[in-house]
This record gives C-alpha cells, structure tokens and sequence, in this order.
C-alpha cells in the first residue's frame, strides 16, 4: 500500500465488531440508535464532536465534522447505520463478527457497517494527523436506507449543503460514477365478476393483467434495450408479484401486478407512468369496461424519488477519489457503476451534492446468511476515505 493515511487498522477493526453485534434492522425498537452510540464514542474517543438529530424517536441520524484551518470543499462521507434482518431459516453467522482467514462475518459487515466503520476511522485519522489542511469533511451516519429512506430524506430536506459526497456501500473500493434508479409501480386492473359456469358474462382482470405482461415483455422491454445509458446499460422492467381473483369458479373482478422498473438518468416516475398508460389504453380499448390504473408502491419508499445517479468521470469529486485510490493501492485507475440504488441519488438531485459510491465489501456478500467483508478492505477504504477528504478539500 503506498500511502495508509495514518489508519489505526486494529482500532478500526475493534469499531466494526462494535457494530456488527449490535443488531440494527427493522422492526426493533429504536432501531439504529445503539450503532449510533458506538460510533459517537469512538469519535469522541478521537477528541471529534458529534450531533445526534432525531428522525424518528429512538432514531437519530448521526453528524460529525472536522474542519481544516484554511478554506475548501466540503466533502461528505456518507452510510447507513440499519440493515436487513437475518434470513429466515437460515440465520447464518447472525451477529457474531467472526474473524476468519481476514474476512470478517455477520449481518451488516458489507452492508454497510463496513464501509461506516472505514469512515469512522478516517475521520480520527484526519483528527489525529492533521493531514487535512483544507476545507471540511463530514461523516452523516445515516438511519432507514434499507426501507424507505427516511434519514437520509430528513437530511436533505433540512437543507444539508456540501461539495460532494462518497456514498459508503459496498464496491470492493472501485469508484462507481452512479446508478439506476428505482421505482416500484403497482398495476390494478378492475374488471366484472361472474360464475366460472358463464364466464361470457363476466370481464377477467387476470386475463387483461396477462395481456399487459405479454405487451409489456415483447414490445417495452426491446424498446428500452434499444435506448441503453452508455454506463448503465438499458432500463430495466421486472413483475414481482400477482394477487387477483377470489377462486377456480369466479370470472376475476380484480388484479394487481407489482413491478420493479429501473430508471435511467433522464427518466422519472411520471415518465414511466406515461409509458405503462399506453399500453394500458390498448387493453381498455380491446376489452370494454375494464379500469386500470398505475401508482407507486405504498410503504416501500417515503415521498422523494428514486431518480438515478450519475457524476462524470471528470468531475472534481471522481478525479479526487481516484488520485486518492492511486495514491492508497498504488493501482492503475478504475471506475465503474453501482448495481443497487443508493442513498447518492437523493443527495445529488434533492440536495444538490455531487456523489460517488465507494466502500468495501461486495453487493454478492450482501444480505445472505453468511455476509462478509475482508478486513483489508476496510483499512484500505479508511485511507481512501481520508486521502479524498484531503484532496478533495484541497481543490
């Protein structure tokens, strides 16, 4: 490693044991807030100030800030501080935080109690050091990311400024210049009622959400394969669930279809609503009397969308992060895109902060049962972390 950034690795490690056994996912009561504990300690063990903000009770989001004696950008390291659940059936390591072979075990270590804890120790690296002559970098520890968002939401909302931010998932340290977004559409179709005996009488919704779906897989999909992101490749379509009609001998009077569509830079949720109501028109008109109707998944998401999120490789904050990733590996530069939504699509459209994604661990060690992180990573995403905050700061 050229340049380890002053990272206390065995002190970073210790925080992220911390935080791997202090369950942190939905449906406990004050959810995120132990997590939030652990890490003010730490930093105020580093001799930084913290300040909690409540979201909802017992969940605060979490902000600390280091400023250099001179002026520059603000750069914001940004994670979660929930996770998913253990997998039913199969609680794998649960919260152990295990060490083994250098990797780490347990719910949360990839994602993103990881990456939170590579933050954390930047932030005392910079304290400790003082490398960071420039500008400020803040860590925002945020809570809900895995549900609906509502950290950082409540953050952006607040009008939270700052130059730019790194988004802490797991990337196995690879900067990713941006995402899809994200969108989940409920599809209803409400048609008539009638005997299985005399089906002529009555009007199927399954039968109209089953011409929807045939139209939808041989005339959207290949239309919007045909219009790919240069990065990010073509918007996706995806239905994931069916519920309709009440038995084997009743024409269906209803029917409702679940989809994921993924988004690309451009695209929004009234635009995709336009699309589906096209070819929805189509049915209604082939089949009198049906209703149909498109909306958001409710519960899924809180009220911002889930736009996409893309910064240029040229970008100050891109070209800030590489120089630092050169100047930690010592490897040639690399870049890619994030296969997840991320809370960066929020700070960049709804607050007007340009952000990247970076953070160890792997998406393909994320939320199974034997989730893991190699601990290399993490010391080496600390010193990234920090190598940013100084460049970036600087420029």
């Amino acid at each position: 490693m050229a340049s380890d950034m002053g990272i206390d690795g065995s002190g970073t490690i210790a925080l992220l044991e911390d935080l791997v056994r202090i369950p942190s996912h939905a449906g406990l009561e004050r959810q995120e807030e132990r997590v939030v504990e652990a890490l003010e300690a730490f930093l105020a063990k580093a001799g930084l100030a913290c300040e909690r903000v409540e979201v909802a009770p017992g969940r605060p989001n979490l902000y600390c800030t280091l400023r250099a004696r001179r002026p520059g950008r603000h750069l914001v390291l940004h994670g979660h501080t929930d996770t998913v659940p253990l997998n039913e059936g199969d609680p794998g390591d649960g919260f152990s935080a295990r060490i083994k072979d250098g990797r780490m075990y347990g719910r949360g270590t990839s994602d993103m109690k990881g990456g939170l804890a590579a933050m954390a120790g930047a932030m005392a690296a910079l304290k400790r050091t003082g490398a960071l002559e420039r500008g400020r970098v803040t860590l925002a520890a945020v809570i809900d990311e895995e549900m609906r968002s509502l950290g950082t939401e409540a953050m952006v909302q607040a009008g939270f400024a700052a130059d730019g931010a790194i988004v802490g998932e797991p990337t196995s340290n690879t900067l990713c210049l941006g995402h899809k977004g994200l969108e989940w559409f409920d599809i209803r179709f409400a048609g008539r009622a009638a005997h299985g005996g005399t089906p002529e009488a009555g009007l199927s919704a399954i039968s109209a959400a089953a011409r929807f779906v045939r139209i939808v897989e041989e005339e959207y999909v290949p239309a919007l394969k045909a219009r790919p992101h240069p990065m990010l490749g073509p918007a996706t379509i995806n239905f994931g669930t069916v519920r309709g009609g009440d038995g084997p001998s009743t024409v269906a009077a209803s029917c409702r279809l679940t989809a994921d569509r993924r988004l690309l830079p451009g695209e929004s949720y009234a635009s995709v609503c336009r699309e589906l109501d096209r070819y929805l028109a189509r049915i209604e008109a082939d089949m009198p009397g049906l209703r149909t109707g498109v909306r958001r998944v409710t519960g899924g998401m809180a009220t911002l969308e889930h736009l996409a999120l893309m910064t240029g490789a040229e970008h100050p904050l891109s070209q800030s992060v590489l120089s630092a990733c050169r100047a930690v590996t010592g490897q040639p530069d690399r870049v890619g895109v994030f296969p997840a939504w991320t809370d960066g699509s929020l700070l960049a459209n709804f607050g007007g902060i340009p952000s990247v994604v970076l953070g160890p661990g792997e998406v393909s060690q994320s939320h199974g049962p034997h989730e893991s992180v190699d601990l290399e990573h993490v010391t080496r995403a600390a010193a990234i972390y920090a190598a940013s905050a100084v460049a970036y700061g600087a420029g």
